[in-house]
């Protein structure tokens, strides 16, 4: 533990010495003159959130400048009022890290004063190279299904190339995803363990996705990153909003929530609960032991302590649980490959995590942010006593304690952000496997268990430099040191790993057109999970030919290419891109066990063209979108990390492949979602999504299902509503979801049992009641 020891001590040393920067701010910056275009000195601006009462305010100095700096994620209005000049107004969205350079021309005003708008500036960030959706709380309350506590459909009907098969998001290729709660990383290296929700959506107030070519200031995983921004009660004035529902398969999903501010202050809470007979997919069209429930509870707090200092704060704690879904005929051919029909196994899944934040203005170029944070989890996988053909029991239990912190100061033309990040873990895992009716076959062993201390730091730098108003090059380095610490329980080897990543961006504007080009190319470390196996455990392994090595943390090499095209509000993104990687991390079971370990492959190749389409709103009533993928994601053998085939790599060894590269089980050709908003007359609204899959690998082709992939799917989601009363205090709508009940196997990997059905047509009424206290 000695260098990552040394390497925390360099975080926490940054933090003293580092101008810091949180990744949920952006910067606006502008200029104000007259029609000479001379500067116009003194004029009053405005910053307002569209979405919240949040406001700040600046005056242009003697050169017509002004600039705001510590503005969060979202939609914001910017209203410029100077004496005898008309107002002007305009519209921008922020992105994390951005910082839009907006121009006011101001006209003189006539006898009677008006506003002129000048319109929304350009949806196209320069400031990034990064492929970015951003969605806000009106659109996860419209989006059938994309409310509900455990629904994924907030980033799978935006978000090409994800989409959730064997009941775990994937993205790009993998499942290994980054969450970041108000700009702090949630962290959790344990894989295909937990199935929980980090946040439930209605405690989202902007969501904002982002997908490869990430800056020297993210982390480890290529795949996406979940940048969250929670509501923050600037968007109420003392007032509560119940949100519950109910439907087919007994579902409801509730919520109560509070919110209010002042001038300096601001505090958003709720809590909620969740259940239903329909939990994870299940692996026949039927729907047999899949209950789930969940409940938890959601704060955050911001405040203003002076206009150099805000603290922030956020807080959740939730339980969810899910019962294992099974095929109950013996002798149906799933379950003579994947037996299940004896079970009746549940998961529990606490979890909580608390992070704080300091964000201090040093002035108009310079901003600070220290962030410490602790997140707690928790899979609890129990078996019945009585369970068929086996009694399956696994505790993995970790807690993480860190900080982040980063700088971003504008120096001339640069925007340089230097940064730190780690956190030290504490892993332990109990595993048990019993085997009840193999006879003689298979032998038993007694309960394993380990206990491990290890972690991460990093240090990046990173530098946009603004060529041009039209040229942006990005370049950045990452460093990370991780120390997987010594197992106390068992013989598993301690793995010290560094890695020096670095990563180069270009984005360039083609005049007149407003195109932007971006291309990308950077190295990625991903700390692996601290355990994979010890004691009697190892011996399970040695009697199914099987056996434990060492996890290494996964290495990625991603380079990518697109454009963005603006055309009057529409934006229209293509890109290509390409990872390969090396220890690339996936999961995989023993025997019938049902429980899953981390596993490395020695590589991965994985390819994709991706388009989205967002239009602005149209007649100020609708708005679609378009999210496309054409992907190939595939890994070759041998397998490095966690459970292997002992080498030489047999025919007899149940996870070996042929030498070459071949499907990974959740890869899928196609896949598209369109869908749109519209709010109509009479305080009606209405939204629906189509989406499309090509189908899934197939692991295990036969008669039924020939051929390398599984059968192509399309379902259809729809959702109407009505609003009543003062300021639409009253709320009702009608949720229909697969509407046409398509049901089909959607893959038949090896998680959680093996086959997998898509999701029944699932029908639910909601209802929003808002009220002050």
């Amino acid at each position: 533990m000695r260098k990552l020891v040394s390497c925390l001590g360099l975080v926490v040393f940054l933090l003293f010495v580092s101008l810091l920067h949180a990744t949920i701010f952006g910067r606006i910056r502008g200029i104000v003159h007259d029609p000479q275009h001379r500067p116009v000195t003194g004029a009053s601006v405005k910053l307002q959130a569209l979405t919240s009462d949040w406001s700040q305010t600046a005056q242009a100095d003697d050169n017509g400048e002004f600039s705001f700096t510590a503005v969060p994620v979202g939609d914001y209005k910017i209203t410029v009022i100077q004496p005898k000049f008309e107002t002007s107004e305009q519209t921008v969205t922020v992105a994390s890290g951005s910082s839009p350079i907006l121009h006011f021309q101001l006209t003189i005003a006539p006898l009677s004063q008006s506003t002129v708008v000048v319109g929304q500036t350009e949806a196209v960030n320069m400031d990034s190279v990064t492929p970015t959706t951003l969605i806000d709380r009106e659109d996860i309350a419209q989006t059938p299904g994309a409310d509900r506590t455990n629904s994924m459909a907030m980033i799978t009907d935006y978000v090409p190339a994800a989409y959730v098969t064997h009941d775990m998001l994937h993205m790009r290729g993998g499942h290994q995803v980054d969450w970041l709660i108000d700009g702090v990383p949630v962290p959790n290296t344990n894989i295909a363990t937990n199935l929980g929700p980090q946040i439930d959506p209605k405690d989202i107030d902007y969501l904002e996705v982002q997908r490869g070519s990430y800056d020297a200031e993210y982390g480890d995983r290529t795949y996406g990153i979940f940048n969250i921004v929670p509501r923050s009660g600037f968007e109420r004035d003392n007032e509560a909003e119940l949100v519950t529902s109910f439907g087919n398969w007994y579902q409801t999903n509730d919520q109560l929530n509070f919110g209010g501010h002042t001038n300096r202050f601001a505090y958003y809470v709720s809590v909620n609960a969740n259940r239903s007979d329909y939990g994870l997919q299940p692996p026949i069209g039927q729907v047999v032991h899949d209950a789930d429930n969940g409940y938890g509870g959601f704060a955050s707090l911001i405040f203003n302590a002076s206009p150099a200092n805000q603290f922030r704060m956020v807080a959740s704690l939730r339980q969810d649980y899910y019962q294992i879904p099974i095929d109950p005929n013996p002798n149906s051919a799933g379950n003579q490959v994947y037996p299940s029909y004896g079970l009746h196994d549940s998961e529990r899944e606490p979890d909580g995590y608390l992070t704080f934040s300091w964000v201090h203005t040093f002035n108009s170029n310079v901003l600070m942010t220290i962030s410490p944070f602790y997140h707690y989890n928790q899979a609890s996988y129990s078996a019945s006593p009585n369970d068929v053909p086996v009694i399956s029991t696994v505790d993995q239990t970790a807690n993480y304690a860190g900080a982040q912190a980063s700088v971003d100061a504008t120096v001339g033309k640069n925007n340089v952000e230097v940064g730190v990040y780690g956190f030290v873990q504490h892993q332990s895992n109990v595993f048990n496997n019993v085997f009840t009716d193999c006879g003689t076959s298979c032998q038993n062993f007694g309960p394993s268990s380990a206990v491990v201390t290890g972690g991460l730091g990093e240090v990046f730098i990173s530098d946009r430099f603004k060529v041009t108003s039209w040229l942006t090059l990005i370049a950045g380095l990452r460093y990370s040191h991780f120390d997987s610490g010594s197992v106390s329980g068992g013989t598993q080897p301690a793995v010290a790993q560094d890695a020096t990543d670095p990563r180069f961006g270009v984005a360039l504007r083609i005049p007149r057109l407003n195109w932007v080009l971006h291309g990308f190319y950077g190295h990625f470390y991903q700390a692996p999970p601290l355990l994979t196996a010890t004691g009697p455990l190892l011996d399970l392994a040695t009697s199914q030919t099987l056996a434990f090595a060492p996890l290494k943390g996964e290495r990625d090499e991603e380079y990518q290419f697109g454009v963005s095209i603006p055309f009057h509000g529409w934006v229209l993104e293509e890109d290509t891109f390409q990872t390969r990687a090396q220890n690339w991390l996936d999961h995989n079971n023993i025997g019938e066990s049902n429980i899953f370990w981390p596993i490395t492959w020695t590589a991965t190749l994985i390819q994709g063209w991706e388009t989205t389409l967002r239009s602005p709103r149209l007649g100020r009533r609708a708005q679609v979108h378009l999210a496309y993928s054409n992907q190939i994601a595939q890994a070759t053998s041998p397998i490095t990390g966690g459970v292997i085939c002992p080498l030489p790599v047999t025919a007899a060894c149940p996870v070996a492949i042929p030498p070459g590269y071949a499907p990974v089980d959740h890869d899928q050709r196609n896949t598209l979602n369109f869908g749109a908003n519209a709010s109509l007359p009479w305080q009606v609204f209405a939204s629906t999504n189509v989406y499309y899959g090509s189908g899934f690998t197939n692991g295990t082709p036969d008669a039924q299902y020939p051929g390398n992939y599984l059968p192509g799917h399309t379902t259809f989601d729809i959702s109407l509503g009505k609003s009543f009363g003062e300021r639409e205090r009253y709320k009702i709508s009608l949720t229909a979801l697969n509407v046409g009940n398509r049901r089909v196997l959607l893959d038949n990997s090896l998680t959680f049992g093996g086959f997998h059905f898509n999701d029944p047509r699932q029908i639910y009424g909601e209802f929003r009641w808002r009220f002050h206290y």
